[in-house]
């Protein structure tokens, strides 16, 4: 077994071609929108983020488009967990981010894909366990954020998601581990028993505080509320625990867009 970690759409171009699995991890806030859709049954469609296309392509697979998170008027969806979680009626979702999101379409053809937040870790890392034993390689992507000029600014919390994963992947012991990943997993270790702190603490929590988003920092603080492991089939994510193991494979990369900061 080995276990790879990196940051970023380059980092995950760069660990996902060797993988039988690779684990997006984006905390604030996609991954985490993500399991409380999976918690509800909807399926979610991960978009670039400003891809003009993705109003149309909304429209021909009879789903909602999610919007900003600080354009969302009543009743829209965002990318704010809370817009999911009082939502009704919804089967399909097309949901764009700039991190999160944007990676997971760009590995869309490749290897298996899992979306990994606090909320679901412990039962994707089961659901990984489950179908590579002690076989395979399995590469954990931290999106991160971006700063103004598009460039990557490593974010805290998805170290730590990463690192959740880890915890309950390796059960305890490290082998296999890059330093890279067992770098994510202490990092993880030293914030587990407060969690809700780091996670306000943090820039990207500071930040959606200010903006007014509180509530999200606290869905995204939920450890293991989740038993949803959402898995990219056809493009989409569902919940499927018969869903296989993709063997790794070349992976395409995809157009970045321009993406902002905080959506």
């Amino acid at each position: 077994m080995r276990v790879l970690f990196d940051w970023g759409p380059a980092g995950a171009d760069a660990v996902a071609a060797e993988a039988s699995v690779v684990a997006v991890v984006d905390v604030l806030s996609f991954t985490t929108t993500l399991t409380v859709a999976a918690d509800r049954g909807i399926a979610v469609r991960p978009y670039p983020w400003h891809d003009e296309t993705a109003e149309d392509f909304a429209r021909r697979h009879d789903a909602v488009l999610a919007v900003g998170r600080r354009a969302a008027g009543p009743g829209q969806i965002s990318l704010s967990p809370a817009t999911v979680a009082r939502s009704t009626g919804v089967r399909r979702l097309v949901l764009p981010s700039p991190n999160g999101a944007t990676i997971s379409a760009r590995l869309a053809a490749g290897a298996t894909v899992v979306g990994v937040s606090l909320r679901n870790a412990p039962a994707a890392a089961s659901w990984v366990r489950e179908r590579l034993g002690d076989r395979g390689t399995v590469a954990v992507v931290a999106s991160g954020e971006r700063w103004p000029d598009g460039s990557l600014r490593p974010a805290v919390e998805d170290l730590w998601g990463a690192g959740s994963f880890l915890h309950h992947f390796v059960r305890g012991t490290a082998p296999g581990l890059t330093p890279e990943a067992g770098a994510a997993l202490a990092a993880y270790r030293m914030v587990a028993d407060d969690l809700d702190a780091a996670l306000r603490d943090c820039v990207s929590g500071r930040e959606l505080h200010d903006l007014g988003f509180p509530q999200d920092v606290a869905t995204a603080a939920e450890a293991g509320a989740s038993e949803a492991v959402p898995t990219l089939r056809d493009g989409w994510y569902v919940t499927d625990r018969s869903a296989p193991v993709i063997p790794p494979g070349d992976v395409p990369v995809r157009g970045m867009g321009h993406p902002r900061r905080r959506p």
